[in-house]
């Protein structure tokens, strides 16, 4: 594929945008924010630590002694559930709500009560849980210094919370995301996750399924299986792979160093692989994680989600799951992307193109920097 060598736009069809891509940005002069490095002297087990295993909480309760993973309610959730509705009320909301509801069914989507709704002002309440899941007992661990050993009962614990969660009558959704590190808002270091399940479908995912639907529709096949094998094909932009997964830097990314973590298999969710695949899973998150830190030789902040299919009720033959890494560090350590002025007025827009990006992971080593240094000082 011929790609333009200076500025151009590139196409996401899973979220039907735009992104402009701008060659050679990288090369200007900086003078703005530097961040400091972050310190990485963490210890095994923090007292005051909230989420470390023998620890009260914020909200007044004790964490078990855990010595895997630990998964509870957020003790401050943005969503609680839904208080029973009766047959009455039901009804009333039904001939009221001017919008489509699960059993009119659009895209199987589970709509809750409109509080304020006409042609322009529209508010919803909305519904769900909100739980946490501490990756390991140990506070100083983040998944970059886990052994694929290690990390394999956190994708364990994922799928189990997808299904656990997307079986409920009253869960459309259920969101698997992690923020790490301070830059990107993470209010603790002690490795962990959030799982949000909600009553509807969030505007994102629902961008996805119509995205992924629509080209199944057309082309009788999935958009990311058949972007998947483009992108095996041209290998430009593959970061590293297995015999069941590979990570790669979308064609369409914004963040610098954004990528895709995709199974060879279409599944739809977590919930449906094989004990092989997460297995595969664990040592190619390691693996990536791994790149990710050695690549500016930090702790690299990101945010991570897991992409499953909405637990409407629906089949969603066409849904692919993946996950994706939004990585904010541009040239260094301390210099970061800022997503400001053109990209908040106009479209997403990048210094480097997406194939710069996937040589330098490739190009980044896959044994930690640190253990390297601890193994040199013996």
């Amino acid at each position: 594929m011929s790609l333009p060598t200076g500025a151009h736009r590139r196409y996401n069809p899973l979220l039907d945008e735009w992104v402009l891509c701008s060659p050679g940005r990288l090369r200007r002069p900086w003078q703005g924010q530097v961040d400091e490095a972050a310190d990485e002297d963490l210890p095994r087990y923090d007292p005051a630590c909230y989420l470390c295993p023998g620890n009260p909480r914020a909200g007044g309760a004790r964490n078990p002694a855990y010595t895997s993973t630990f998964a509870f309610d957020n003790d401050f959730p943005a969503l609680v559930p839904a208080g029973p509705e009766t047959e009455n009320e039901t009804e009333q909301r039904e001939r009221r709500d001017p919008f489509p509801t699960r059993t009119r069914g659009v895209w199987g989507v589970r709509r809750s009560t409109p509080q304020l709704a006409d042609d322009l002002l529209v508010a919803r309440s909305a519904s769900g849980l909100c739980r946490v899941l501490c990756f390991s007992p140990r506070h100083d661990l983040t998944l970059a210094l886990m052994s694929p050993a290690e990390i394999r009962p956190v994708v364990e614990a994922w799928a189990e919370e997808h299904a656990r969660l997307g079986s409920r009558e009253d869960v459309a959704h259920v969101q698997v995301f992690e923020n790490k590190g301070e830059m990107m808002g993470c209010s603790n270091p002690h490795p962990h996750c959030q799982v949000w399940a909600t009553a509807h479908v969030p505007a994102l995912p629902a961008r996805r399924l119509a995205s992924q639907r629509r080209h199944f529709e057309a082309k009788g096949s999935d958009l990311l299986g058949d972007c998947l094998a483009r992108e095996l094909s041209d290998g430009a932009r593959v970061v590293c792979d297995n015999a069941h997964w590979v990570v790669l830097v979308p064609f369409w990314a914004v963040w610098p160093f954004e990528t895709m973590v995709l199974p060879r298999r279409r599944v739809p969710d977590l919930a449906a692989t094989s004990a092989e695949e997460r297995d595969a899973l664990a040592e190619i998150l390691c693996r990536l994680n791994v790149r990710y830190d050695n690549l500016f030789r930090c702790s690299f902040p990101y945010s991570m989600g897991w992409h499953a299919r909405p637990t409407d009720g629906g089949e969603h033959p066409y849904w692919r799951v993946h996950a994706t890494y939004h990585p904010p560090l541009l040239r260094s350590a301390t210099v970061r992307k800022f997503a400001v002025g053109y990209e908040m007025a106009a479209e997403s827009q990048r210094d480097f193109t997406p194939e710069e990006a996937a040589a330098r992971l490739r190009e980044s080593p896959e044994r930690h920097y640190r253990l390297a240094a601890e193994k040199g000082a013996l």
